[in-house]
């Protein structure tokens, strides 16, 4: 038995009206007409379930509604929407939040930042959820239903089989009141469903004008509480958009097709819907939907990988639109810029895929941007990667060339090659940090080689690029009458003590004129 529901309801008259079944099923219509309203206050929800770690597409949601509020000097509010209590993974809901502020999206009422309209986790509001309902059931908009999974799922197999959209058929609209009272006597386990009204629906959405959808011919009556007493996404979204005075719902598109339901519960209330806003999916690059389960679209996965939040962030809004076209002259833009330049009016009405150079293009500009703009930001970057530096190569300590400027030098020079800092400390790069022990080679003289450092050091008026050094390496080859290729293995044992690896102008432009003839001149003293 229901224990949130027993006794305390009147049984209901029958309705004398029910859903013709017979009636086609017309489909959902789109016109090209938007219209934005903001003389109210704006007030914006991120309500994601815990029942997985979120993935891009939720952090799109969230960005977004983000963006729309602070463009509008209104608010964000995170409500977790844990109904689904089979469903619930363990630690997914702090994850969450955690994420959320990683990324810089950060709510201004949450659980973990209360607000006036809390509580703001979804199984704390089982009271204000219990009033709400029996309202509708005294105003006979609610009825109790005694259907088993059985019998629901017999409707389904028939439905299959005779080729129509599987739904159920409203029996138990038609319970008379005894029929109900004996049935709850008998504590006869029930859920309670929300009686569709047969009309047509329609709303304006911000992003895909207006939609026109026949919601009763093409579903039957939703369950608005389960028969473990909690209440259906449907039904608890509403009382809380309700009561936590949301004025606009930005969500996914896949829950377009809801909305009408969703509006005429509000109707039923007597309460003024939101406006609704329905962003297009973010696909895979192979056009398969995001999935919480997929490992390799989750925050956490980018975070591992070396992905500035900002990046990422920047990422997402290369997807789908959403902005002037003043956006696209900044090079790595930041959240104010973003906030500046949204505009829900220009996010398109299509779904995008992901891409996964432009994301490394983003996370190089991020990396720019912080070294150029953000001077506390680049020393962090400085000692990020000095950190790095020093847990991989922890067994080499006394013959690592860590200072500061060199670490410097080493990301400016990197921002235009690498895609995550990681990189910096992986493959063949090692020599950027690890100064050789000494060279085996025998080539070339000592006298030979401090004479080419004196070169770099008295001669060289051209810039330290890869370009300008080949011509230079050449021409001091064939000065003193060297075999090139000889001169090449010196001269690269001499800077990083590896007999292969990047090209040894490209050695000498990534170390800096400095760093090169720093290394050439010890080299020359091991001799």
């Amino acid at each position: 038995m229901n224990i949130l529901f027993q006794t305390v309801l009147k049984p209901l008259p029958i309705n004398s009206y029910s859903i013709r079944l017979l009636l086609p099923a017309r489909p959902l219509r789109r016109f090209c007409t938007r219209r934005l309203e903001t003389t109210e206050d704006v007030r914006v929800r991120f309500a994601p379930s815990p029942t997985g770690f979120m993935h891009l597409g939720g952090l799109r949601t969230a960005l977004f509604n983000y963006l729309f509020a602070k463009s509008h000097e209104g608010k964000l509010i995170l409500r977790i929407e844990d109904t689904d209590q089979e469903r619930l993974v363990e630690g997914a809901m702090e994850r969450i939040y955690e994420d959320l502020k990683w990324a810089g999206v950060e709510p201004d009422e949450s659980p973990w930042k209360e607000g006036p309209y809390g509580p703001y986790i979804q199984s704390k509001r089982y009271d204000i959820y219990k009033q709400e309902v029996k309202k509708l059931m005294e105003d006979g908009k609610a009825y109790y239903c005694f259907c088993t999974e059985r019998r629901l799922d017999l409707l389904r197999k028939e439905a299959v089989r005779l080729r129509q959209i599987p739904k159920y058929d409203n029996k138990c609209r038609h319970l008379t009141p005894g029929q109900i009272a004996e049935r709850l006597a008998r504590n006869d386990k029930f859920c309670i469903r929300f009686k569709l009204d047969s009309k047509a629906d329609e709303f304006q959405d911000l992003i895909y004008g207006k939609i026109v959808y026949f919601v009763a011919q093409n579903e039957g009556d939703p369950v608005i509480i389960k028969s473990d007493g909690f209440p259906t996404y449907h039904f608890a979204n509403v009382v809380d958009d309700h009561y936590m005075k949301v004025s606009h719902v930005l969500r996914g598109v896949e829950w377009q097709i809801s909305t009408p339901k969703h509006i005429q519960m509000f109707r039923a209330f007597g309460w003024r819907p939101p406006q609704y806003a329905h962003l297009p999916l973010v696909m895979n690059a192979n056009g398969s939907k995001l999935s919480k389960r997929q490992g390799d679209v989750q925050l956490d996965y980018y975070r591992k990988m070396g992905i500035f939040p900002q990046a990422l962030l920047n990422f997402i809004t290369q997807s789908g639109g959403g902005f002037d076209r003043g956006l696209i002259d900044i090079v790595g833009p930041q959240m104010e810029d973003l906030i500046r330049h949204f505009d829900i009016g220009k996010i398109n009405a299509h779904s995008s895929r992901l891409n996964a150079d432009l994301l490394k293009q983003c996370n190089r500009e991020e990396i720019e941007h912080q070294l150029k703009n953000c001077p506390e930001k680049a020393e962090a970057l400085v000692q990020e990667v000095i950190r790095m530096v020093r847990h991989e190569f922890g067994d080499q300590l006394k013959n690592l060339d860590l200072d500061e400027k060199h670490v410097r030098d080493v990301l400016e020079w990197s921002t235009k090659r690498i895609d995550v800092l990681q990189d910096l400390v992986k493959g063949k790069l090692s020599f950027l940090w690890v100064l050789p022990h000494g060279t085996k080679d025998k080539t070339i003289s000592k006298d030979i080689l401090l004479d080419f450092a004196n070169s770099l050091t008295s001669e060289w008026d051209n810039s330290f690029t890869k370009a300008q050094l080949s011509k230079f390496l050449k021409a001091f080859a064939q000065r003193n009458n060297i075999a090139f290729d000889l001169f090449m293995k010196s001269i690269r044992s001499s800077l990083s003590g590896l007999s292969e690896g990047p090209g040894v102008a490209e050695m000498m432009e990534i170390l800096g004129r400095d760093k090169t003839i720093e290394r050439i001149q010890l080299a020359a003293k091991r001799k």
